[in-house]
């Protein structure tokens, strides 16, 4: 049995019962900095928090939400928890020439790889866009001697892509093909019939055109009468 039957989950490799492991694990992760060829080492842990608002409509005369929408853009900050080793604070370590916060004078991309897929042009690369660091903190501690840096920081955007050099969206069904709402990659929308429809979401998911979110994007009242973001 390769997939879990009231799930469709895999269990297997698919029309065998070869074994296979489907859980993404952090070993599979290779932190660089864009533009250097040095992988991040020694990081114990890299925490992303992508959020936003959102605003609920009402009116007088109903009793509950009429409608809803996002109010402000996407924030994008995180954490990242590092061993200093190698004689690198965790700035150092970023490939950044200086060691505290005040000196930062331009932001700086992070890429994350996931390896998780042996085939190279279905790894996933995540670009974190323009991180600036808004804390650095550590500890001399006479109860443990390892010193550790945790720096905080936010960022512009995020977006990620497969490797296969065409910068493809990400959601593209995973192991089991699932399909999405809309147009594009693996989309229940036929694309080549579709009279231009593309997937704003998914354009906007991989950073394709400069877009940093979908709300940008025209024709979005128009998303009822399809099931599909329109652009």
């Amino acid at each position: 049995m390769s997939t879990a039957p009231n799930t469709g989950s895999s269990q297997g490799v698919s029309g065998s019962n070869v074994n296979k492991t489907s859980t993404s694990i952090s070993p599979n992760i290779v932190v660089t900095v864009a533009g250097s060829n040095s992988v991040v080492g020694a990081i114990q842990s890299l925490q992303i928090t992508e959020s936003r608002n959102i605003k609920m409509i009402d009116e007088v005369g109903t009793d509950g939400h009429v409608n809803s929408v996002p109010n402000q853009s996407t924030t994008i900050k995180g954490s990242c928890s590092r061993v200093r080793y190698d004689r690198l604070r965790i700035a150092e370590a970023f490939s950044r020439g200086f060691v505290h916060v005040a000196s930062q004078v331009y932001p700086f991309d992070i890429v994350i790889l996931d390896k998780q897929k042996r085939n190279v042009g279905s790894q996933i690369s995540t670009v974190i866009k323009s991180v600036w660091i808004n804390s650095i903190e550590y500890t001399y501690n006479v109860s443990d001697w390892v010193i550790m840096d945790n720096m905080q920081w936010e960022a512009e955007t995020i977006f990620s892509v497969l490797n296969n050099g065409s910068g493809s969206p990400v959601a593209v069904g995973g192991e089991r093909g699932v399909q999405h709402m809309g147009a594009g990659p693996n989309g229940i929308v036929n694309i080549t019939s579709g009279n231009g429809i593309v997937n704003i979401e998914q354009m906007v998911d991989s950073g394709q055109n400069g877009y940093r979110g979908s709300l940008t994007a025209s024709g979005l009242i128009d998303i009822g009468s399809g099931g599909v973001p329109l652009f």
